[in-house]
């Protein structure tokens, strides 16, 4: 069963001057999504930065997003790792900090086999009461999940749930469906195709672009689901430049640049990433203006 169905924000980690955690700010996007209908917050996913993340600074953002939101949609944390011990361990402090859902990347870096897959989210799945989201992003993680796999977790296991699906192979996530009978929770991990895996049973997104634009996200979906094929679509097209402007360096650095334009303050990247080069930030500007200004 789905955690949520329609768009759930992978929501920056803010930083202060001196590169600490801005939780004040914290709260402030989260506001802003909430007043604009997002459907589900994601702490502490690749947009959230978790990769350089003391572990207390990880599991005082769930904590502090979880008390922020106080049931008014579901939380999700990332608790995923290359270590599998570590995923464990982040995995139950973040129940014990009352998250909804738990978003579990694919280990990164060790390129585990399939088998070794299987084993690795096994062990996650049996430490925790809660629903779980498997998240294969290949070209990030360098590990690619299959839909066997995957179909063979989601019978295995009652609490691994869905998947969030960023390998920009729509025939992939076309097999999964096919392996699941459509009863996955299907993710867009893909700002580009939101509508396409709608059209295969999806579920919603989990998204970057609701980061600047929640309601239009919120709507692209509502509006599909709805049976507003041609609403839905013409959402997912007119957003294409503000969606290739975010991904035209590595994430989250031209999100949290958009933002910054917006006037939210978010601060920096932590190293390795760095600032947004200046040559791409014209066209930023002038897609979000653009984009934004038609809704």
């Amino acid at each position: 069963m789905a955690i949520f169905k329609g768009a759930g924000v992978a929501i920056v980690t803010p930083f202060t001057k001196e590169n600490k955690v801005n939780f004040d700010k914290l709260g402030e996007l989260i506001e802003f999504q909430l007043e604009n209908h997002t459907d589900a917050i994601i702490i502490c996913g690749t947009t959230g930065e978790a990769s350089t993340l003391t572990h207390d600074e990880h599991l005082a953002c769930i904590k502090y997003t979880v008390e922020k939101v106080n049931k008014r949609v579901p939380v999700i944390a990332g608790t995923g790792s290359n270590c599998t011990d570590t995923a464990v361990f982040l995995s139950k402090e973040a129940q014990e900090h009352g998250v909804d859902g738990l978003l579990v990347v694919t280990p990164y870096y060790n390129k585990a086999t399939q088998k070794g897959l299987i084993a690795h989210y096994k062990v996650i799945a049996e430490s925790v009461d809660l629903p779980i989201i498997v998240y294969n992003v290949p070209g990030r993680t360098g590990c690619n999940i299959l839909p066997q796999t995957v179909a063979t977790l989601f019978n295995e296991f009652e609490n691994i749930v869905g998947i969030k699906e960023a390998s920009s192979n729509v025939a992939q996530a076309a097999e999964l469906m096919h392996l699941t009978d459509g009863k996955i929770a299907l993710y867009s991990g893909c700002d580009e195709l939101i509508v396409p895996l709608l059209s295969l049973g999806g579920s919603g997104v989990i998204s970057v672009l609701s980061n600047v634009a929640p309601r239009e996200t919120h709507d692209m979906v509502a509006k599909y689901l709805a049976g507003d094929l041609a609403g839905g679509t013409k959402l997912q097209l007119d957003m294409m430049p503000l969606i290739n402007a975010l991904f035209c360096e590595v994430n989250p650095i031209p999100v949290k640049q958009a933002l910054n334009l917006m006037g939210y303050d978010v601060g920096s990247l932590r190293m390795p990433l760095g600032d947004m080069e200046e040559v791409n930030i014209p066209r930023l500007d002038i897609a979000l203006k653009q984009c934004l200004s038609k809704y």
